[in-house]
């Protein structure tokens, strides 16, 4: 008889390609994995994994031959589970979310916290990341639903359903910077002042970047950051000006701590998108949940 629960574990390491990352997400030992694995062996009379010091392998003659025909099976008995599911009107199962820390505090929180007050049964895992992690996971069935920071070039295996949210890219400054309250700026003015900008791989600073040299200006940063919330850090403490997007400093804005500069012209809006696999079909919970963002950009502001 066909023991089920030894193929996915299989399954689930293949695509972890390790047992300690299979154990987590099955919610087992890892040692009952790696039995299970052997189990598997013993009775299909063949080694499917090469334990490797990095993590485990598929053989070429054992795991790589039979790991298309699981997938198969087991996303066939998924699709079972989740017509039941629809039918009764009850999702089930687990929701994998990726995205940014930024997108998950600002964008997503609420979202989720509403998602999960619907829908109690769906456990939610959330995978931060930056986009091209994110697009990475979804194409190792790590991920159900990314959410990326655009414009970004995206693999021809995945596909933007949605533009969950525009987003206002502003400059802002601390109160050592006062004497800059409502006047005009250009982005010219902006080279004279120190910048603190996200390191160079981000969208966010390709865009402002790509800003100045639309007008002739450098706006290289004289500082490099990798969060939003340290650079909201030293902006407060006057260490320069910062640029991030305005959705992302409300609470500091209104309390006074930091004020929007009014350069002209200002910069292009961005969007937040949401990315599934193409042509994939989606479960019944996920469906559910990109529901939440079929509202238009400007419905939401």
């Amino acid at each position: 008889m066909v023991n089920l629960e030894l193929y996915k574990v299989f399954y689930t390491v293949a695509r972890c390609g390790s047992l300690t990352k299979a154990a987590d997400e099955l919610f087992i030992s890892q040692p009952a994995v790696s039995q299970s694995i052997k189990q598997l062996e013993n009775q299909l009379g063949t080694p499917l994994f090469k334990r490797l010091h990095k993590g485990m392998e598929l053989t070429a003659q054992g795991g790589e031959v039979i790991l298309p025909d699981v997938n198969k099976a087991l996303s066939l008995l998924a699709g079972v589970e989740d017509k039941l599911a629809e039918l009764r009107g009850s999702p089930a199962g687990t929701l994998r979310i990726g995205a940014s820390e930024a997108i998950f505090q600002y964008i997503l929180s609420d979202k989720i916290v509403e998602y999960h007050r619907l829908y109690p049964k769906v456990k939610i895992e959330l995978i931060e990341d930056i986009p091209p992690k994110i697009v990475d996971s979804l194409k190792n069935d790590r991920c159900d639903v990314g959410f990326l920071n655009l414009p970004l070039e995206l693999d021809p295996e995945v596909e933007l359903t949605e533009t969950v949210t525009l987003l206002d890219d502003v400059f802002v400054a601390g109160n050592q910077f006062a004497e800059l309250k409502g006047k005009e700026l250009t982005a010219w003015d902006l080279q004279k002042y120190p910048l603190i900008l996200l390191d160079r791989s981000t969208v966010a600073r390709i865009s402002v970047i790509r800003f100045g040299e639309s007008l002739g200006a450098d706006l290289s940063p004289a500082i490099e950051v990798d969060s939003w919330g340290f650079m909201k850090q030293l902006v407060e403490r006057g260490m320069g000006i910062g640029c991030l997007p305005r959705q992302y400093a409300e609470r500091r804005l209104r309390e006074g701590t930091l004020f929007e500069l009014n350069v002209t012209p200002p910069l292009p809006p961005r969007s937040v998108g949401l990315a599934v696999m193409k042509n994939a079909n989606l479960p019944f919970a996920l469906r559910l949940f990109i529901k939440m963002f079929e509202s238009s950009p400007e419905e939401k502001e």
